[in-house]
């Protein structure tokens, strides 16, 4: 995918949103596919300049669950939560989605990348956390996985309700 300039986004955004030609015509105009605008257009309205600018984050499993959970309660689409959340890409939403469904909480936590360090290892040593600490924080864990299996269990009957309900028809 081509990479564009944060003003060439702006520029384009700000043209759409004049409302004298439509989101094919300036998406055309700009060389971007239309769902890319629409991404654009949609960080453009929730979070204004900044949306569109360029940024390197590091996300915690807590703000994945977060946002993942807003799609659950709200039916929002990756488009429209990471709007709404500040990130570049509904890629990046889809595929904590797909890791959550297929590896569980687990696959939200980032790995490190690249080689590993050759420094030394520090001597001193590192005070280990308090045990209610670590059990604390595994808790919150436990309770965030069991609310989304809830509701992806609660999600599932309804959809099977209804499917019972149009065969009937």
């Amino acid at each position: 995918m081509a990479k564009f300039k944060v003003e060439d986004k702006i520029r384009a955004v700000r043209e759409y949103l004049t409302g004298h030609d439509s989101m094919n015509e300036v998406a055309k105009r700009y060389g971007v596919n239309k769902r890319g605008f629409h991404q654009w257009i949609e960080l453009y309205q929730h979070h204004g300049v900044e949306g569109l600018m360029k940024r390197y984050t590091n996300y915690t499993p807590e703000f994945k669950m977060d946002v993942l959970n807003f799609m659950n309660d709200t039916g929002a689409s990756p488009m429209k939560a990471a709007a709404v959340f500040n990130i570049p890409s509904r890629t990046t939403v889809m595929k904590w989605e797909k890791a959550l469904d297929q590896s569980g909480m687990d696959a939200l936590i980032s790995k490190q990348r690249g080689h590993p360090s050759m420094k030394e290892k520090s001597k001193k040593p590192v005070s280990p956390k308090k045990p209610t600490e670590s059990l604390q924080e595994e808790v919150e864990r436990l309770r965030m996985e069991n609310a989304y299996l809830k509701k992806l269990n609660a999600l599932v009957k309804e959809k099977e309700l209804s499917q019972r309900n149009s065969k009937r028809k």
